[in-house]
């Protein structure tokens, strides 16, 4: 999940010239509707690999709980210098805003929000405390408040002596506890917990071999799985590392609506004892959570979505829209008083007749022949940039691509048109669509390419057997194999082999093309440019709009405005998984996933990536090959640019001579800037620090 600072939005405003700030922040606004409206139509998602002080506002600290320190939320005190703090505590650190988890449908029935959550934590037991306690909880509570007085102990933070059992207290638990009370089964063990600290339901961890607080530390990583309409809840649990278990470690029947709050918080609880103590810490924490928005079509499920996507998605375009014209139109202004001022106006003829190696200048009507008055019927595809249509040169018995730009009463297509030439005329690389020339009459710009005859990866992709004319089989894995790395050779040769760093900027399954023998060649250089001398590693991207397509863009274009290698090798991830999967990188169709990306992460977290393999494959692939490029567009996909393979690795990787990638069990956050809740506060929570080594190895493996 993406938070987003509004204090850091106003730095960074006063910082644009007034004429631009107003059109940067419909931008802005725009990228966060867009994104939005993906998120809205599915789930809502949050998820934090590791915790700094950043994420304070993300959060309400209460009572006891000792804050952020060593990359975890503390949700009892931190520290082991003064071991009396630590006794007879209990805190609840809670995330800073509620979740529907349930609403009223026809009949007097209720329809269940489904949400998965998955954390690791760490119980440390202090080298001085032979006997560890007393437990930490998962909770679901109906606001952010503190736990109740005298909450210490057995009863974990959630409720007391005199509020236990009653239904008022509207909280959900599931308990890991590592003390035996009267009414526990045995001393480490997971409990369901409904307005009580007297599980309603109860399983022994011993049989799992889990110990929750051992005397050599040991993190642990949690799956918790509710299914609203089942109306069932699943605990798993693993040491961290390890993949999400077959068989649960407890399940048990839950009704939501019945126990909690319409609108509930997500959080957790834990409490130490008189005598028993111990460090109660939350590693990382991934959550996704059924959206059930008011006011949505009840009577459907699928047209709520819809309504939800579609709706956020016609205001984002609304804002774009306006801020786009906003923005040409005073580009225009500008443009045209500076060459008022200097007499010194761009020739476009003249500029590209002297560029050196120039590719053939050809006749307007000669073109116009070729794709008979570029006919409809003659047109290959559509992009941003224009129209591309088959072209036959008689003459030469010569079967050509032509690219017509969209022509507009400005200059922008022609920058484009220049920009893709000037780029374009002087890469050579067996996995590039060849340009062969261009033209420029009367406004009309064209560019010729060789044709593709196999057209784009995307059509073999989702047209396969079901295609209306039947006669285009599904793609076979050698193939796309094949595909994958030839695609990869042409990225490699743009940032690395090429005498200028050439980012592309809009790769994706659409823009490689398939020669006669299935040879990718990637195309489309309308958005491609050359990275500047003075800037090694990116490229300040056109202040109109982030460039490229929803599903392949990195997330951290839309807040730095920057394309980089690392921006073009997530798109190349992207494809990487389209490929495999058969599915495109968005509106996936599968429930709680609007990405790709994060439905393969998912299986990755369960031990069971292979099964985001295309099923109409019917296994007819390598399954050692499937395993390998799925964790390649992970690793390609990795939210923080840094961790992302080189172009030069991912050509290895597909062919072996490297290993596949490491890749974290759970998706790491892209978070950008860290969220400070509108209106929000922080509660001031004293944290004892140490320095001493014993307290710094609790989570080294993390």
């Amino acid at each position: 999940m993406m938070f987003f600072s509004t204090n850091s939005l106003h730095r960074r405003r006063s910082r644009l010239p007034s004429a631009a700030a107003g059109i940067h922040l419909l931008l802005f606004l725009s990228a966060v509707l867009l994104l939005a409206s993906a998120v809205l139509a599915d789930s809502i998602s949050l998820s934090f690999p590791s915790f700094s002080q950043d994420n304070y506002g993300n959060f309400n600290f209460s009572h006891d709980a000792g804050g952020i320190s060593l990359g975890a939320l503390q949700i009892t005190p931190d520290g082991t210098d003064n071991i009396t703090f630590l006794h007879n505590k209990s805190g609840r650190v809670i995330f800073y805003r509620p979740f529907r988890l349930w609403e009223e449908v026809s009949g007097g029935r209720k329809r269940i929000a489904s949400f998965n959550t998955s954390f690791e934590i760490n119980v440390y037991r202090p080298r001085n405390s032979p006997v560890p306690g007393e437990g930490i909880a998962f909770l679901i509570a109906p606001d952010q408040g503190w736990p109740p007085t005298d909450s210490a102990g057995g009863f974990l933070g959630l409720t007391n002596a005199t509020l236990d059992g009653q239904p008022s207290n509207r909280i959900v638990a599931v308990e890991f506890d590592n003390v035996k009370q009267s009414y526990d089964p045995a001393g480490d063990h997971v409990g369901l917990n409904i307005n009580s600290v007297r599980s309603n339901v109860t399983a022994q961890l011993s049989p799992f071999g889990i110990e929750i607080s051992p005397a050599t530390a040991v993190n642990y990583s949690i799956w918790i799985d509710y299914d609203g309409a089942d109306r069932m809840i699943r605990v798993h649990m693993a040491q961290q590392g390890k993949p999400k278990p077959g068989s649960p470690v407890m399940s048990a029947a839950l009704d939501l609506g019945e126990h909690v709050n319409q609108n509930s918080y997500f959080g957790f609880a834990a409490a130490t004892g008189t005598a028993t103590y111990e460090l109660n810490c939350v590693l990382a924490w991934n959550l996704t959570v059924e959206d059930l928005l008011p006011g949505k079509n009840r009577g459907s499920p699928t047209a709520w979505k819809i309504g939800a996507g579609a709706a956020a998605g016609a205001v984002s375009l609304a804002v774009a829209t306006a801020a786009v014209w906003l923005l040409r139109k005073r580009t225009k202004k500008r443009e045209r008083a500076a060459a008022a001022e200097t007499g010194d106006e761009w020739e476009l003829e003249g500029t590209l007749k002297n560029l050196p190696g120039m590719a053939r200048e050809f006749e307007y009507a000669e073109l116009r022949k070729a794709t008979r008055n570029f006919d409809e019927k003659m047109k290959l595809g559509q992009g941003g940039f224009g129209v591309v249509y088959r072209g036959e040169l008689l003459e030469e018995g010569k079967t050509v691509a032509v690219k017509r730009f969209s022509r507009e009463e400005d200059m922008k297509s022609q920058d484009d048109f220049f920009k893709e030439l000037a780029v374009i005329n002087r890469l050579r690389h067996r996995n590039l669509v060849r340009l062969l020339g261009w033209c420029h009459n009367n406004g009309v710009l064209l560019l010729v390419y060789d044709y593709m005859p196999n057209g784009s990866l995307d059509h073999h992709l989702y047209v396969g057997c079901s295609a209306p004319d039947g006669d285009r089989p599904l793609l076979p894995w050698n193939r796309r194999r094949q595909i994958l790395a030839g695609a990869a050779s042409a990225l490699h040769y743009l940032h690395n082999e090429y005498n200028e760093c050439v980012v592309h900027r809009d790769i994706k399954s659409s823009n490689i093309l398939l020669d006669a023998d299935f040879n990718a060649r990637l195309g489309d250089f309308g958005l491609a440019i050359v990275l500047d001398s003075g800037k090694t590693s990116y490229v300040d991207l056109d202040p109109a709009g982030i460039p490229g397509t929803v599903g392949y863009i990195a997330p951290e274009c839309f807040h730095t405005s920057k394309a980089t290698r690392e921006s073009d090798v997530f798109a190349f991830g992207a494809v990487v998984l389209e490929v495999v999967a058969g599915r495109r990188p968005s509106s996936v169709r599968l429930p709680g996933f609007h990405f790709l990306v994060d439905w393969v992460w998912d299986l990755h977290r369960e031990g069971k990536i292979l099964d985001a393999v295309d099923q109409r494959l019917a296994g007819d692939y390598v399954v050692e090959e499937a395993g390998r490029l799925l964790l390649l567009g992970l690793a390609c996909s990795h939210p923080l640019p840094g961790k992302r393979p080189r172009a030069a690795d991912v050509i290895q990787m597909l062919s072996g001579e490297l290993p596949a990638p490491e890749v974290p069990p759970m998706k790491p956050a892209f978070v950008w800037p860290a969220a400070v809740p509108g209106g929000g506060w922080l509660t001031s929570t004293s944290s004892i620090m140490t320095s001493s080594s014993e307290r710094q190895q609790f989570n080294v493996s993390k």
